[in-house]
């Protein structure tokens, strides 16, 4: 199986990508609408094919990704029945199975953060993942959400601490950098649910934590009760396709060798793009060659001359391997470019495709 572990730095969201490696079936669990292009770079880097996304239940301090990943990849939106969404295509029940290829994942609920919250389990009983209702060395809020600190009580017992020992606990959320936890060490460390905390103990510390709501509770509730799905039905889709790119899961987009020469060769092409070689001077003469109609700009000189660049038309960064100009082109992002890519694989690619040059050898 694989399986990975994401990261939303705002929310201190974690985002599960889990694939079955024979069939490359994947679902994701609790993905965040601004990650979107990331999660589907890793989706099509590591060969899978999303199926389903998963919310652990409606979230309050982010808006979900499943709507938007659908556009993409046709993937089915599921979610809690008690949730009371909209626009989900499946509405899970306590006990149902969600199939990725021959594995799945068993829903469990575990009401009290909300009502619609629900815990998945992997088929072999090694991972769990919880939501918000159960946190590494904490859980979820009850105080919101149709919370209550009883049903939560019981829902973790019954539910999540009832798995073996050895379970790995996967949290939608951490606040402190901790990823992942187990059955043993919450039913021995938990100071809300370990030990010998009763039910009483426990209503008794959640009724008095005395916090602020989410500060997009306001934004992302509703949101999330659409499913993330956009007031505009989301049709602003579209940056990065002012050409055939791809998105790295580094967070750059490239352009393939020929795909670049289509591009070019194209009715007007060549005047409204711009291409940057960002190799040194000696590079640009060297037995790879260049493209025809590149501009020399070394890497190094870059930050100093990014004036003499058009922001407004879209660039193509080329170096000799890829490195240089995905550096590239993060500069020039940040200089407030919106359309520039990278040339992936950089000359070696370009000649590799047997593509035409200036200078250079056989």
């Amino acid at each position: 199986m694989i399986f990975r572990q994401l990261f939303d730095p705002t929310s201190s969201t974690y985002t599960y990508v889990l694939g079955d490696s024979n069939s490359a079936e994947a679902v994701i669990i609790d993905p965040v609408f601004e990650h979107e292009r990331r999660d589907l770079a890793l989706l099509r880097e590591l060969g899978l094919r999303l199926v389903a996304t998963l919310d652990t239940h409606v979230h309050a301090d982010h808006v979900t990704g499943a709507w938007l990943l659908k556009q993409r990849c046709g993937s089915q939106i599921m979610l809690a029945a008690a949730s009371g969404a909209e626009h989900a295509d499946r509405l899970l029940q306590h006990g149902d199975r969600v199939a990725f290829g021959s594995r799945y994942l068993e829903v469990r609920a575990t009401p009290g953060h909300t009502n619609g919250c629900l815990t998945y389990v992997l088929d072999d009983l090694s991972r769990a993942f919880t939501g918000d209702s159960l946190l590494i060395r904490g859980c979820g809020r009850t105080d919101f959400q149709q919370g209550s600190p009883a049903m939560l009580y019981q829902s973790v017992k019954s539910q999540i601490l009832s798995l073996p020992a050895a379970c790995l606990l996967y949290p939608g959320h951490d606040y402190r950098g901790l990823t992942v936890t187990s059955v043993a060490e919450e039913l021995r460390f938990n100071p809300r649910l370990g030990g010998d905390v009763n039910e009483a103990d426990f209503a008794g510390y959640m009724n008095h934590l005395g916090l602020p709501h989410p500060k997009l509770m306001d934004k992302a509730v509703p949101a999330n009760l659409v499913c993330g799905r956009p007031e505009s039905n989301g049709a602003a889709l579209d940056e990065g396709e002012w050409a055939p790119l791809t998105l790295a899961f580094s967070g750059i987009w490239e352009i393939q060798a020929n795909a670049l020469a289509e591009l070019r060769a194209g009715e007007g092409a060549a005047g409204k793009l711009q291409l940057l070689d960002v190799r040194e001077p000696a590079e640009f003469t060297d037995a790879l060659g260049h493209i025809e109609g590149a501009q020399l700009l070394p890497l190094s000189q870059l930050a100093a001359r990014v004036s003499e660049l058009d922001p407004q038309r879209p660039l193509v960064a080329v170096c000799r391997s890829g490195a240089r100009s995905a550096q590239a082109t993060v500069l020039l992002q940040k200089a407030g470019f919106k359309q520039v890519a990278s040339l992936n694989g950089g000359m070696l690619r370009w000649r590799a495709e047997s593509l035409p040059v200036v200078g250079g050898s056989e």
